[in-house]
């Protein structure tokens, strides 16, 4: 990889940049159809016989903790979930495949065979901070139409959440040396895209995975692994390859064999031009020290240090003394650093009494014990700010929002009579998180374990 590519500064290195991030290529999809429950269409069947699809309702996207020791949680995957409603189709074959396995009837098939989502959808801006209890999504029609959506929605949500709260961590943890995400080989390949995705949002800087870039034009890098070296009879046969193809301003991997030997003959092949060295095993801390030291006094004092290995947020932090220049981490991100999902749930908080569209909506809650407990209404949401501008409350609430809060308020409209209004360049939701992590509390930031840094208080 470039150390241009990794953020940093560009006379390090300077291999050509891609594109920055929240560019990206709308790709075509199939249909999200059947990215989905069965309970929803059979739940959909029975209510189309018994007159009541058709009946006004509103759905909540929340949850109900945090993951344990986490102190705030991040939106991520509200861009996806606008393209999952928009391709829900029951085209042919997925209608053939529903008839052929008498999933549902055919009254019901018809119904389907039409099927467009035609409601709205508010909902936090992408890349906001949430806290328990925070109406994350709010989608409003027939239930017919709102009760499909159900498991996409939580699935693209619960996941891109996790791996975006735990990017945070990381980034907050590294402060502002630059991060990249290369966890493709660690997940499933459609998840490394979208946890690639996630990360940006959280605040990594690159990607290694192709895919992701394609996609969503985040910047991708990636020079060479331990292979590239073994293939060849001498390491610095391998480094000399590496050099002429790619530039004096690449990384080199200097762990393959001995570190000390590795950044001499890097250096001597590259010259003090080399852009960053490569370490990805033994005790970080120690060796980063040495690489550092060696580096200056052979005058690679330009050379960037780039270390790998396995790390996670409190890794990160525990090289914050060190002279490290970039961190790139894989298993750790895309498993949400032990915590891969959010525990979101799509709850129906109100609904009206009859079909007509002028029936007014009532609230509605299930009662339950052990901690599944829901709150009936349409809600809405604000964050109340101190003097200076710290948020020091989550505000929820049904009915009329108060004068004071009227600004504060948080969710906006996503999707109006079925057509999506609020699609974001990556950048902006990257930017959004970064501006709602800095108006929390300090000890928001604080990897020790600790409740939500934010009251969630309910008027």
């Amino acid at each position: 990889m470039n150390t241009a590519d990794l953020g940093l500064p560009e006379e390090a290195g300077r291999d050509a940049l891609p594109k920055k991030g929240g560019g990206g290529r709308r790709v075509g999809v199939p249909s999200t159809a059947l990215f989905t429950d069965q309970y929803e269409l059979t739940m959909l069947q029975a209510a189309l016989a018994a007159g009541t699809a058709e009946r006004r309702s509103v759905f909540e996207v929340f949850t109900r903790r945090l993951p344990e020791g986490r102190r705030y949680g991040v939106v991520a995957g509200t861009g996806r979930v606008l393209d999952a409603v928009e391709n829900f189709r029951f085209d042919t074959d997925v209608l053939r495949f529903l008839r052929e396995r008498g999933i549902v009837d055919e009254p019901t098939l018809e119904w389907l065979s039409s099927y467009r989502f035609g409601g709205d959808i508010w909902g936090y801006p992408e890349g906001e901070v949430y806290f328990p209890g925070s109406p994350l999504l709010r989608v409003e029609g027939s239930f017919a139409e709102c009760v499909l959506l159900e498991t996409v929605i939580l699935s693209i949500l619960n996941h891109d959440s996790a791996i975006a709260a735990a990017a945070s961590r990381m980034a907050s943890a590294a402060g502002d040396r630059p991060l990249i995400e290369m966890g493709a080989r660690r997940t499933h390949e459609l998840a490394a895209v979208a946890a690639a995705r996630a990360a940006y949002i959280g605040g990594f800087t690159t990607t290694s995975d192709l895919a992701a870039g394609f996609r969503y034009g985040i910047p991708t890098v990636g020079t060479s692994a331990h292979a590239f070296t073994l293939l060849h009879d001498h390491e610095r046969d391998a480094f000399r390859a590496q050099v002429d193809s790619l530039g004096r301003g690449t990384t080199l991997l200097v762990d393959t064999y001995d570190v000390a030997e590795a950044v001499r003959t890097a250096v001597e092949v590259a010259g003090p031009e080399l852009g960053a060295v490569r370490i990805d095993s033994g005790d970080l801390l120690l060796v980063a020290h040495r690489v550092r030291q060696q580096l200056d006094e052979l005058g690679a004092t330009a050379t960037k240090i780039v270390v790998t290995s396995d790390l996670d947020e409190y890794a990160i932090a525990s090289l914050a003394a060190a002279p490290v220049d970039a961190y790139g981490v894989g298993t750790q991100l895309v498993t949400g650093s032990g915590h891969p999902t959010c525990s979101m749930v799509y709850k129906l908080v109100a609904r009206a009494e009859s079909a007509d569209p002028e029936a007014p909506l009532e609230p509605v809650a299930k009662k339950s014990t052990g901690g599944k407990t829901s709150i009936g209404g349409r809600k809405w949401a604000a964050r109340r700010l101190d003097e200076q501008g710290v948020a020091e409350a989550e505000v929820i609430g049904v009915g009329p929002v108060p004068g004071e809060l009227a600004d504060q308020q948080l969710l906006v409209q996503l999707v109006k009579g079925g057509q999506v209004l609020a699609r974001e360049p990556l950048d902006v939701v990257r930017d959004r998180h970064a501006a709602a992590r800095a108006r929390l509390p300090l000890s928001a930031t604080q990897l020790s374990r600790g409740e939500p840094v934010l009251p969630t208080a309910y008027v």
